[in-house]
């Protein structure tokens, strides 16, 4: 790619990646803004525009079906459209006539040699501008949500059948709204000093809802501060922060991890800990080198070991009874991070929640064996799909009557049944799931 490349230029070739290939955005984009010379404003916008013409997809494709009356055969055309509308539908700072220009030109330097793509560009965005968004008709609830709030119509369907139509329309709007930037402070950090230093950088933190030792910031770019770098603090969404404190730490204990990478709650783990350890598992090597740098930076490698290893064969390889606590926070559909990975909504399907139950309740299987008698085994998902998370929960007791679940705190809240799940409109943060069992003594 060309140092010398737009913004434009280098999103539309993101989205190329993400459309057509079907490469994540998250690493698309860094992999793309690494190869640039762009200023932080336009690394920004060309952010902008990448997750928000992907979040906003259905939304923007409703808007240009009506209007194109060729076929597009070159393509990069259908994600220029995309990235074009979103511009002209969302982006009020933008004249129309900035964003119709810059897309001709797009069109120029992407098309074939004697292409006409420019011209089919120019005469699509001009009938946008001059007819304006369009929604379906609201007596068709699930159509009119789908394409209001961009998501697939089985997963509104799934949403109004477990919590109705009124929460679901607020779910789905939630989903919508900008990801906070939270950091969770290490143990071992000052509070008010790192807030004092935060404050003094202008990232305005301000006291997390739900957890007692996260900030919520008004920015991005805590990543570069020595803040970070020191291991004072790490990027952690405030409602992942909560599955570690569901346990009643003494410090001695041997823990598990079973599904660690990249190892945010591994090192939330080994901060309880002053004389324990935890062994850390993923199946992937190079996914347990990103969990010993975030160990190492965050101060607390000391007390964290890694192997590499499916956590369904962790029976196989340690002792029964050998961990007094084991986290699963286990592989899932993802369903809680729709705002912070947006193209989440449209790679799944109703039947993977089901598929994904069978390795969950696979992992439970395999590794509460290796629970201590009276031991604590935190079961957590980043989903809201029942399937994945009470379902499974049910099952695992049915199967398992050696196990109970257990109140708990977690940071500010409670939970009286032994679960907690935190959906994404009640704080703002990412859905999340939280079980706690106790094995009997």
């Amino acid at each position: 790619m060309s140092l010398t490349k737009s913004a434009r230029a280098v999103a539309l070739e993101t989205l190329l990646r993400v459309l057509r290939d079907g490469s994540y955005s998250n690493i698309s984009l860094n992999n793309s803004l690494r190869n640039t010379h762009l200023s932080v404003a336009d690394r920004n916008f060309c952010t902008r525009l990448v997750y928000g013409t992907i979040q906003y997809k259905i939304y923007l494709e409703y808007q240009l079906q009506g209007l194109i009356k060729t076929k597009l055969k070159e393509d990069y055309l259908w994600p220029l459209l995309l990235m074009s509308a979103y511009q002209i539908l969302f982006l009020d700072r933008i004249p129309n006539r900035a964003t119709v220009n810059e897309a001709n030109l797009l069109a120029k330097q992407f098309g074939k040699r004697n292409s006409t793509g420019f011209k089919i560009v120019n005469g699509i965005l001009h009938a946008l501008i001059r007819r304006g968004p369009v929604l379906p008709r609201k007596q068709d609830a699930v159509q009119y949500l789908s394409v209001k709030e961009s998501v697939p119509e089985w997963l509104v369907r799934y949403l109004i059948d477990h919590w109705g139509l009124e929460r679901a329309s607020k779910i789905l709007a939630s989903i919508n709204l900008p990801a906070k930037n939270v950091v969770r402070l290490a143990r071992s950090a000052d509070k008010q000093q790192v807030i004092t230093a935060l404050t003094n950088l202008d990232f305005a933190p301000e006291e997390s809802a739900i957890s007692n030792t996260s900030l919520v910031l008004n920015r991005g770019g805590v990543s570069e501060t020595d803040l970070f770098k020191n291991g004072q603090l790490t990027i952690q969404d405030e409602a992942a922060s909560l599955a570690v404190s569901a346990f009643n730490f003494t410090g001695d204990e041997t823990v598990l991890d079973a599904c660690s990478a990249p190892g945010g709650k591994t090192v939330q783990l080994a901060e309880q800990l002053t004389t324990g350890d935890v062994t850390a598992l993923d199946i992937h090597d190079k996914k347990l080198r990103l969990v010993k740098q975030n160990a190492s930076r965050m101060n607390v490698a000391k007390r964290v070991k890694t192997k590499a290893m499916d956590a369904r064969k962790a029976d196989q390889v340690f002792a029964k009874g050998q961990f007094s606590k084991i986290l699963v926070d286990a592989p899932c559909s993802g369903l809680g991070l729709l705002r912070r990975k947006p193209e989440i909504r449209y790679t799944k399907k109703l039947a993977d929640l089901t598929s994904l139950q069978r390795v969950q309740l696979d992992l439970l299987d395999h590794l509460s064996s290796l629970v201590k008698v009276k031991g604590e085994l935190v079961y957590s998902t980043c989903t809201i799909a029942v399937e994945e998370d009470e379902e499974v929960v049910k099952a695992f007791l049915q199967g398992h009557p050696e196990f109970k679940l257990q109140a708990f705190e977690a940071g500010k809240l409670v939970a009286p049944t032994g679960m907690l799940k935190i959906m994404p409109d009640s704080y703002g943060s990412d859905g999340f799931f939280i079980a706690k069992f106790v094995m009997r003594g």
